[in-house]
């Protein structure tokens, strides 16, 4: 393989954590469960705003099925469900707290 073949040649790392956090919303509920401890379905809608009810209920599947979140099932009538991170969405943590400390300094006035 040639120097410049190899310079760009896909990094496997990035691309597989592209497909896992790459939606609309991953990062932020990650941070809201994380750091605000929202661990409700209700509450996590309320806090994105935005956020469809079927939007939310792909992305938060999603990060469990990607190992990021755990979902307990209380099994009760009306139906209590709560997210919290795995050990996988633990260590997650330094990152995205050093990617918000990050924004902060880099993108002043975008973040809202």
């Amino acid at each position: 393989m040639r120097k410049t073949e190899a310079a760009i040649e896909r990094c496997k790392t990035m691309s597989a954590l592209q497909k896992m956090l790459g939606g609309k919303w991953k990062l932020e509920i990650l941070y809201y469960i994380a750091f605000h401890d929202i661990r409700r379905f209700g509450a996590l809608r309320r806090q994105l705003g935005e956020i469809t009810e079927s939007s939310l209920t792909k992305q938060l599947r999603e990060l469990e099925a990607d190992g990021f979140l755990i979902r307990h099932d209380f099994h009760e009538i009306p139906p209590r469900v709560e997210y919290t991170l795995s050990e996988l969405g633990m260590s997650f943590m330094d990152v995205l707290r050093y990617m918000k400390q990050w924004g902060e300094r880099q993108l002043p006035g975008r973040a809202e």
